[in-house]
């Protein structure tokens, strides 16, 4: 990471580490996913679902994933040192599988962060309560035929336009959704593709969805948080904003 890196990030919304995760911890992550699913790996017939959906998992590789020195230098230069919060697990994981049945979460949105008292769909607000990156960590090879996630390049300075009305309430990623869509639909798009053990570092406002897997090779892919330590702030008396919170300030006065 560099500050080349952390301006690609305030104006793209993301950036890939590649290799930010052994080899031998992603092999160990897979077969443990595999394991998860019930369905043999050297057996495509086994593979009755589009989509898996596999929770938090702590055994020791997904600790290990989590926790590279590559990735806590991100962290801090991404989100601050001391205001992000050390993960011991990874989850949850969409595991997506050659299907002719086409998903049906593939809209465009943004990660949801918190729940309500009452509530029974997640939240976010402007300042991103709790989380402070979307992660994409890839425990297999990943090619735009494997179903990668779709990113809008800079979508994340499109949404927090979009928060402002609702303040410190905020509201559900299911409200959300389409106004993001809408606000974001002029962007460019790529595709969050490569290697095991690359990792995509995302601002929590960057729009992004699944698609339709038409490929031959199982997408192993893990979309945890970073959680916040301590809230953002977007007036800072200091003016020490990190690359999040200044990406957040821009979206808010693209001119200023």
């Amino acid at each position: 990471m560099d500050d080349e890196l952390m301006e690609r990030f305030i104006e793209e919304g993301f950036v890939k580490i590649e290799g930010a995760v052994p080899k031998r911890v992603t092999e160990d992550c897979a077969r443990l996913l595999w394991r998860e699913t019930g369905y043999d790996p050297n057996d495509p017939g086994s593979w009755k679902d589009p989509v898996v959906w596999v929770g938090g998992m702590a055994q020791g590789p997904f600790a290990a994933a989590a926790n590279s020195a590559v990735l806590h230098e991100a962290f801090d230069l991404l989100v601050g040192e001391r205001r992000w919060v050390p993960r011991y697990s990874l989850g949850s994981f969409p595991l997506r599988f050659p299907h002719a049945q086409e998903p049906d979460d593939a809209g465009w949105h943004i990660e949801g962060s918190y729940l309500p008292e009452g509530a029974t769909a997640w939240h976010t607000n402007l300042w991103s309560r709790e989380r402070a990156l979307l992660m994409l960590f890839l425990f297999g090879e990943v090619t735009e035929a494997d179903a990668p996630t779709r990113i809008r390049v800079g979508s994340h300075l499109d949404v927090p336009p979009v928060l402002a009305p609702y303040g410190e309430a905020g509201a559900s990623f299911l409200e959300l959704g389409p106004q993001v869509a809408a606000a974001s639909a002029h962007r460019p798009l790529t595709y969050a593709t490569g290697s095991p053990g690359d990792v995509y570092l995302c601002h929590p406002f960057l729009a992004h969805a699944a698609q339709p897997h038409h490929g031959t090779r199982p997408r192993f892919m893990a979309q945890p948080p970073l959680y916040l330590e301590s809230p953002l702030e977007l007036d800072r008396p200091d003016g020490d904003h990190s690359p999040v919170e200044r990406a957040i300030r821009r979206g808010l006065s693209p001119k200023g």
